[in-house]
């Protein structure tokens, strides 16, 4: 197995609907071609968190009934697309210099808005716990300061080239990482990607984990994976700037949408 558990599509008559209108979006980008620069790239990340938000609310059963199938695993991804693609559009229409600057204050208001939810459900069922959830947000700030730090010291040049893209990458997993090892040593949460619950079961085989946990070593292994990438990335960002930062903006995004996801759901039952 190398897909999520609770991984499923919906049924035909969401999920037809739901490709053709991201075949549409998609097109319609395509044809506009957009800028995409380090400011665009830093301004999709709300939209990142807006579907981790989303998902986990649909974790909990606290979305319509009618909305539930296009908020599930994977088809949460591309309802985030579609509706972060239509404001896109929407705002290359209006103004092309004020694109990220619309992309990111339409994401943070609609990140508001699922927070906004997501604390209301955890008031009304008594299950809002918010100190663990803090906890891992203010270590992952750290991490990815002491990274971001060692990068500009060893690797000045990957730091100018990646810029903030490669903070958001670095940021992203490390959220990823310190949630996910607080939700396994602290908060009794399991692991449903099969590679990271490999790593966090090999942990457990070790002399640490009755003393310091599991957690740890995935917390390393995803941060290596993660300056190694922005490492890697630095060439290409510099060769080629629009599908370099793309490209890392993906890999920012796999870490912070599953960090996002493990901080609210976490905060929300208890």
């Amino acid at each position: 197995m190398v897909l999520p558990e609770g991984f499923a599509l919906p049924s035909l008559v969401y999920l037809l609907p739901l490709l053709l209108a991201v075949g549409s979006v998609a097109w319609a980008l395509w044809r506009v071609k957009p800028t995409i620069s380090e400011r665009t790239v830093v301004a999709l990340a709300p939209w990142m968190v807006v579907g981790a938000g989303l998902h986990a609310l649909y974790q909990v059963r606290f979305v319509p009934e009618s909305l539930a199938p296009l908020l599930g695993t994977p088809s949460v991804y591309l309802t985030t697309f579609v509706v972060a693609g239509v404001v896109w559009l929407f705002s290359l229409r209006r103004r092309k210099n004020s694109v990220p600057q619309t992309l990111a204050g339409v994401g943070t208001a609609a990140i508001l808005l699922v927070v906004a939810v997501a604390l209301w459900y955890g008031v009304q069922n008594d299950s809002l716990r918010l100190f663990w959830p803090f906890v891992a947000l203010v270590v992952a700030v750290v991490l990815t300061g002491l990274l971001w730090a060692g990068t500009q010291f060893f690797y000045p040049h990957v730091a100018v080239i990646t810029g903030a893209v490669g903070v958001l990458t670095l940021f992203g997993h490390a959220l990823d990482s310190v949630s996910t090892a607080v939700g396994i040593d602290v908060l009794n949460f399991g692991e449903r990607t099969p590679v990271s619950r490999a790593i966090l079961e090999f942990a457990e085989l070790l002399p640490t984990a009755d003393a310091i946990g599991v957690g740890w070593l995935f917390i390393l292994v995803k941060l290596a994976i993660a300056e190694f990438v922005v490492i890697l990335f630095a060439d290409y960002v510099a060769d080629e700037p629009a599908e370099g930062y793309l490209l890392l903006g993906v890999v920012a995004a796999v870490g912070l949408g599953p960090g996002a996801h493990n901080l609210i759901l976490f905060a929300i039952t208890g």
